[in-house]
C-alpha cells in the first residue's frame, strides 16, 4: 500500500481532523495487521518519543526523610506527566522525522545507500501519517534562497 495514496493507512488519517498524536496510535494497529515492520517500528519509536516528553523529572526530597518518615505503598511517589501541547507534540515527530533525515544523509555519505534510502522512507511514511507539511531532504546549507 502506497503511503499517501487513497485509502492507504496516511490517506485515510489525513482526512480525518485529529492530533498528531492520534493520528499515530490509530495507524499502528493497521500497520500490525499488514505486518509493515518499517511502520510499526517508526511508529512505535515515535510513541515512545513523545511518551518520554511527557516524563517529569523526580525530586530530590525523598532523600531528606529518616526511614520512619518514608512513605510506603503502592504509587506513593507517583507525579502526574506534563501535558505536551499540539504545538509540543509536533515538535517531537519533527525532531524524529529530521533525525532520520539526518541519519540518512550520514549513511549516504558512507555509501550505505540502502540504509539511507530506508531511513528517508520512514521520515516520509512518518510524515505522511502525522499528516504533516512535507519537508525537504536537502540540508539546510546547500538550499538555494
Amino acid at each position: 500500500m502506497t503511503v499517501g495514496a487513497p485509502g492507504s493507512v496516511a490517506g485515510i488519517f489525513r482526512a480525518v481532523s485529529i492530533n498528531v498524536r492520534e493520528r499515530l496510535r490509530t495507524a499502528l494497529p493497521g500497520a500490525l495487521k499488514q505486518r509493515d515492520g518499517a511502520l510499526v517500528a517508526v511508529l512505535r519509536a515515535t510513541l515512545a518519543a513523545l511518551d518520554n516528553a511527557e516524563a517529569v523529572a523526580p525530586t530530590d526530597d525523598r532523600e531528606s526523610l529518616a526511614l520512619e518518615e518514608t512513605p510506603v505503598g503502592v504509587g506513593v511517589w507517583e507525579v502526574a506527566r506534563r501535558e505536551l501541547s499540539d504545538e509540543d507534540i509536533e515538535l517531537v515527530v519533527r525532531a524524529e522525522i529530521d533525525e532520520r533525515q539526518t541519519a540518512a544523509r550520514v549513511y549516504e555519505q558512507a555509501g550505505e545507500h540502502e540504509h539511507a534510502r530506508r531511513l528517508r522512507h520512514e521520515a516520509d511514511t512518518l510524515t505522511a501519517v502525522a499528516g504533516l507539511p512535507h519537508a525537504s531532504h536537502t540540508p539546510p546549507d546547500d538550499r538555494t534562497e
